[in-house]
């Protein structure tokens, strides 16, 4: 509806508990920064931030009429917002105003102007032909350099003085599409096939801020191609959609990059039916696994890889096929190992929790009409949510990793679900490894915690049940002085006669005859 709350999520006691309540917050949607320290709204006049310690202060606001789309840069220093306007001649295309603002000081850093066709070059989707965020963010949370895709080149700005990295962009003809490693400054990039095929395609990694080209790689009878970086920047996979030989059909093939080896290894990864539809794929974060759903069927199967296998780590293996699945959607746990198998749309919300580690279904269950899955930072709870986008059965449920439900809540004119991002652990590898190992010894502590709060449950269960004891008590009592009061009256009207003891009461059956009615008849007698 019109409110937007927030909540923490109390799994032990199995409901939420409410933080903050705000009627008409925002006009449209709220986003959290990615480090979970603010939460941004956005209004006719601009967006704003807000967080503090205890409650939800405005912090900061930032001017930008009929603002319609905001991001963050990774490390929540900069806010980008986005708006498109009407032009007064209906020839002409939307004009676009996107600004750029330091976060915490809310000074407008810079600011770009055009026309809707020079933000609209390449990707698909975002808002009338602009793919969203048109600036993308170069790896890693020192958050140096953003780029967008323009006319045959990649524009590549840095923050220190936010204008064009050697004052000019980088030079690609005819490319379509970039990405940045999540990690590295590093761009992945992909120029299609050009002249009926006497130029492949090709997938280019450039370093920046020296622009030298890393590693590339042609690719023959392209028809369509999507990268995909793994978490942490170790690997790169990309989907080469190919034309078969008669150009009638395509088929799927991945291209691996292993990005922190010597030289940059490629592998090539064909499905053993090749001709299989890929529906979705997913690698599995700070991992170096990644999952596959293909096939045609109504029931597609699910595949699991390994970039590590136990005979030789510098091999691609498979380590199984789920057949079958009514899944569409590929949703891993943040800490890896877990993945929800799910059935969005069409499949009307099947949900199938599975452990990687051990290959094997830890629940299913149903989540009717679902639209959204989204875990939670830690990997241990996971939300699933049915929007507005239905008229009926709005709301959310939290379920545990392994597929318990924990609770539902149910919300009219549902329109978003967002779990708060957590800050990065201060803790070194090493320290999170011996907490791994000792996991033992820091669980007491924990263990306490959690024997307390069901101590203290268990205590409300029997403050709950003593107090409805009390309450029927007293009812009783109520009547029984009741009944006490009218003994008198009911002495009188039973002649001075005590009727209360049951005990006093003899049963007797006794009958009664009496005569209705007397009429006589003469007969005749006859002989």
């Amino acid at each position: 509806g019109t409110d937007t709350e927030v909540l923490w999520n109390d799994a032990r006691q199995s409901k939420t508990e409410p933080v903050y309540k705000r009627t008409y917050w925002t006009e449209s949607f709220v986003q959290w920064s990615p480090m979970g320290t603010y939460l941004a709204t956005v209004h006719r006049q601009g967006a704003a931030v807000w967080g503090g310690a205890n409650t939800f202060n405005r912090l900061m606001r930032y001017a930008h009429p009929q603002v319609k789309l905001i991001d963050f840069s990774p490390g929540e220093k900069f806010l980008v917002t986005y708006s498109s306007h009407e032009p007064s001649n209906p020839r002409d295309a939307n004009r676009v105003v996107i600004n750029i603002f330091d976060v915490r000081t809310g000074k407008m850093m810079r600011d770009f102007k055009g026309s809707a066709d020079e933000f609209a070059v390449g990707g698909a989707g975002g808002v009338a032909g602009n793919s969203w965020p048109v600036f993308r963010w170069g790896g890693g949370k020192e958050e140096k350099y953003f780029a967008k895709l323009g006319k045959n080149m990649i524009s590549v700005y840095e923050t220190e003085t936010f204008s064009l990295i050697d004052k000019k962009s980088l030079k690609v003809e005819n490319v379509v599409d970039f990405s940045w490693s999540p990690t590295d400054p590093i761009i992945a990039l992909f120029v299609p096939e050009l002249g009926g095929g006497n130029q492949p395609a090709r997938v280019s990694l450039v370093q920046m801020p020296g622009k030298e080209e890393l590693r590339q790689k042609n690719l023959f009878s392209i028809s369509d191609c999507k990268m995909y970086w793994q978490s942490n920047g170790d690997y790169l996979a990309v989907k080469a959609d190919r034309y078969t030989k008669t150009k009638k059909s395509t088929y799927t093939g991945f291209e691996l990059f292993r990005i922190k080896e010597r030289d940059i290894p490629i592998e090539v990864l064909e499905l053993d039916n090749k001709n299989d539809k890929i529906i979705a794929f997913a690698w599995e974060p700070k991992g170096h696994r990644f999952a596959v759903i293909h096939g045609d069927n109504p029931r597609p199967d699910v595949s699991f890889y390994s970039m590590r296998s136990t005979h030789n780590l510098g091999r691609v293996a498979k380590l199984t096929t789920l057949k079958g699945k009514q899944a569409n959607a590929l949703f891993w746990s943040p800490g890896g190992r877990f993945i929800v198998l799910a059935g969005l749309k069409g499949f009307n919300g099947q949900l199938e929790f599975f452990n990687v580690d051990e290959l094997e279904t830890m629940a299913t269950a149903e989540h009717f009409m679902a639209t959204d899955v989204e875990w939670d930072p830690t990997g241990r709870y996971v939300a699933t949510s049915v929007t507005s986008v239905h008229e009926m059965e709005n709301g959310f449920n939290i379920w545990s990793f392994n597929g318990k439900l924990l609770y539902r809540i149910l919300k009219d004119h549902f329109f978003q679900f967002l779990w708060r991002p957590r800050p990065p652990s201060f803790l070194t590898p090493e320290k999170e490894e011996e907490i791994a190992r000792n996991l033992k010894k820091y669980s007491k502590k924990y263990e306490a915690e959690d024997q307390d709060v069901s101590m203290l449950l268990s205590e409300q269960d029997r403050e709950k049940r003593r107090m409805l004891k009390e309450e029927w008590e007293k009812w009783v009592s109520e009547w029984r002085r009741a009944q006490e009061e009218e003994k008198l009256e009911r002495q009188k009207l039973r002649d001075g006669e005590a009727s209360d003891e049951e005990e006093e009461y003899e049963a007797k059956e006794v009958e009664v005859e009496e005569v209705l009615d007397v009429s006589e008849e003469v007969l005749s007698f006859e002989e």
